[in-house]
């Protein structure tokens, strides 16, 4: 095997940041109208967070046997099923809207949700490739990929629903091409070679930092010095930021009453939050230490959905969702940092995927509840709630003993 030097890195590293970026151009579609597909085809407005629940769900259970299957088999050959998986939930979802078919719908989203969790994964491919004093810069590079997908995603649909009434029939199209844009970046996943868990491999071999030995249990991994506060972030700041997410485009069609296409503007405020500065938060991230960082994002999206309280316009309710995706970031990618730390590369994707499975339940069962209290007592209770739930982790991480904080 050539040396850790000769391994292409760089290559790698862009081609997994354009999948990142096709890919994140799809979930827009989900986060913009996942809860308006399933009311239209189903007629249970009461039962408006059920449409990403299903899709959190998906996402979560498909999570941990992903994670396993990339310790196994690699890192591309999972992201590559995945996103299989999802070019096919996009068509059915696209026929359930044409059919007024509730099991079409309930299917093609399951089978979106286990793409989306097969995309979240990639971060494991990232960490793989870099050294810990710069995997969360490393990371960051993959990540970096989604800003052209939070300006790709309004670009390709936006203008399929300008001028529309929304009705089932008007979403479609939009599920045919998100389902098309799936196809294409399988086709650049398929280029990625070698597999990262091989880079991995040979960097863990030559720098002795990552826990040497055979594999480990979950259970032992788990209670590694810094994982569990690592987790407890990852978790709160992931399932707080979905469950608003996959919300949003229903508060902003009816509570706010603003018009079906200026929901993708404020989604693409959100995820430009969320990987934009993703190159900076990388650096500092490395520069502050992985506890500063969890907690910080955790006070960032806790203000972001207290700030849903006072306003509705769509330049505020954008800005907001920015602010929103920046905290998750920064909780996220220091999380994730941690993480692939303690682990070794055939550890790495259980844990990270037993991780996301925790995320994913949670986010689901928050979004099914935060649906009910939109839907019951209106805005006020989701922003209230949301807040709750992402100020009181961070107050936990604090009060971690000395001895298991995380280090920088």
């Amino acid at each position: 095997m050539p040396a850790s030097s000769d391994l292409p890195v760089r290559r790698n590293t862009i081609l997994l940041a354009a999948v990142t970026a096709v890919n994140l151009t799809v979930l827009q579609l989900v986060a913009a109208v996942a809860s308006l597909t399933f009311v239209l085809v189903t007629g249970f407005e009461s039962l408006l967070g059920l449409g990403p629940a299903i899709f959190l769900t998906a996402a979560a259970l498909t999570a941990l046997p992903a994670g396993r299957a990339m310790d196994r088999f690699g890192r591309v050959p999972v992201i590559v099923g995945g996103l299989v998986v999802g070019a096919i939930g996009c068509a059915l979802t696209a026929a359930a809207t044409r059919w007024d078919s509730a099991p079409l719908v309930i299917v093609g989203f399951m089978l979106i949700g286990a793409q989306g969790a097969t995309n979240l994964l990639i971060r494991t491919a990232a960490g793989d490739m870099y050294p810990p004093e710069r995997r969360a810069r490393g990371i960051s590079l993959v990540l970096f990929g989604a800003v052209f997908g939070a300006i790709l995603g309004p670009a390709v649909f936006s203008p399929l629903f300008a001028g529309k009434e929304v009705d089932a029939d008007t979403l479609t199209v939009p599920w045919l091409a998100a389902g098309g844009l799936s196809i294409v970046s399988l086709l650049i996943a398929l280029a990625i070679r070698p597999d990262p868990k091989v880079i991995g491999e040979r960097i863990s071999g030559a720098s002795g930092t990552a826990p040497s030995g055979p594999a480990a249990p979950l259970s032992e991994i788990i209670r590694r010095p810094g994982v569990a506060p690592a987790m407890i972030a990852a978790l709160a700041s992931f399932a707080v930021m979905v469950s608003v997410m996959n919300l949003t485009g229903y508060m902003v069609v009816d509570h706010h009453h603003h018009s079906q296409d200026a929901v993708f503007p404020i989604v693409g405020a959100h995820v430009l939050g969320m990987y934009a500065l993703v190159l900076v938060v990388g650096t500092l991230i490395d520069r502050i230490g992985r506890r500063v960082a969890l907690t910080g994002g955790l006070l960032i999206v806790a203000a972001s959905c207290s700030g849903l309280l006072f306003f509705d316009g769509v330049v505020m309710t954008a800005l907001l969702l920015f602010g929103l995706g920046l905290g998750w970031n920064l909780s996220f990618v220091a999380a994730t940092a941690e993480l692939a730390d303690k682990t070794a590369p055939a550890e790495r994707g259980k844990l990270l995927g037993f991780n996301d499975l925790l995320a994913g339940l949670l986010g689901a069962g928050l979004a099914l509840a935060g649906g009910v209290a939109l839907d019951v007592l209106g805005v006020a209770a989701l922003a209230i709630g949301a807040t709750v739930l992402a100020l009181a982790p961070a107050f936990l991480i604090t009060r971690v003993r000395p001895a298991e904080q995380i280090s920088g």
